[in-house]
């Protein structure tokens, strides 16, 4: 109290942050395509460009940067592809590169979820895969879609339950996936994973907030539940938990006072909590007062 203000975050409509959590997952994959490996994980596309749009004037200083397109019949720019756009195009892998393929396209839509991850390659190598940009479409939450299609009860929900229904249906793969417009693009790289400040992310100790509400790199405070590390199971423990993090991160679902995402490692327990949590709590930012 004598060296920082302490503020805590408005959230909803109750005062509560909602905390959910992310992972680095790990996929088996390959270097190159295959029968076994058929899903590429894309690098950046040969023909997205960024357009910042303060660059043009100064009214349109602050407002987010776009990634488009060229349509060279039309001759105009246009917002870039979406998943469904993507999907449709067979040779798609030429005008974003691979960085590595993956024998499943279920792993591919939640790494491009979790933003960065590690491919088993069938040397036995581990491959790094971090974040590199996004086709600027908009994130929409599948969890929700099938919630309001009556396919997952709310209370039910979880990314072990969206993954378990997509492998019973997989006839309606593509309807539920192309729900979601955005997609992640990657690259390859050493260590990580790296938050949005490209600093390593420590599990339980950076944390993903919205960047238009929260000062980028703040000293963070947290009060919410965690499971029992050792009851790992449907019926697990939620204990109450208060911890110091970083603000370290961002999110395409993170937006708005009331979201807070933690990093939660990787490992059993780290997928088992960013798979099921969706936990109020509270959010304080400690601010170093100035001296006199």
């Amino acid at each position: 109290r004598s060296h920082f203000q302490v503020y805590e975050s408005t959230g909803n409509t109750d005062g509560q942050v909602v905390f959910t959590g992310y992972y680095e997952p790990v996929y088996p994959g390959c270097l190159t395509q295959s029968d076994t490996c058929p899903y590429p994980i894309y690098g950046l596309p040969d023909d997205l460009f960024l357009i910042n749009l303060s660059d043009f004037s100064r009214t349109y200083v602050g407002h987010r940067r776009l990634m488009a397109r060229v349509d060279s019949e039309k001759k105009q720019v246009m917002p870039y592809y979406s998943r469904q756009q993507i999907n449709a195009v067979p040779d798609f892998h030429l005008r974003a590169t691979p960085v590595a393929w993956l024998e499943s396209r279920i792993d591919r839509f939640f790494l491009e979820i979790q933003g960065s991850g590690q491919v088993v390659l069938d040397t036995g190598e581990h491959l790094r895969i971090h974040y590199l940009g996004t086709n600027g479409n908009a994130y929409t939450s599948i969890g929700r879609y099938l919630i309001d299609q009556g396919e997952i009860a709310k209370e039910e929900m979880s990314m072990q339950a969206i993954r378990q229904w997509l492998e019973r249906n997989p006839d309606r793969m593509d309807e539920v996936l192309h729900q979601n417009d955005s997609v992640v693009f990657f690259k390859a790289g050493q260590d990580g994973p790296y938050g949005s400040l490209g600093v390593q992310v420590t599990p339980f100790r950076s944390i993903a907030t919205d960047p238009a509400v929260f000062p980028r790199g703040g000293l963070c405070f947290v009060r919410t539940r965690l499971p029992d590390r050792y009851r790992i199971n449907p019926l697990k423990v939620w204990e109450d938990t208060a911890f110091f993090a970083m603000n370290q991160d961002a999110g395409g679902a993170i937006k708005g006072p009331a979201r807070a995402d933690i990093f939660c490692g990787t490992g059993n327990y780290a997928e088992f909590t960013a798979g099921h949590m969706n936990t109020p709590g509270q959010l304080f930012f400690l601010v170093l007062k100035q001296r006199p």
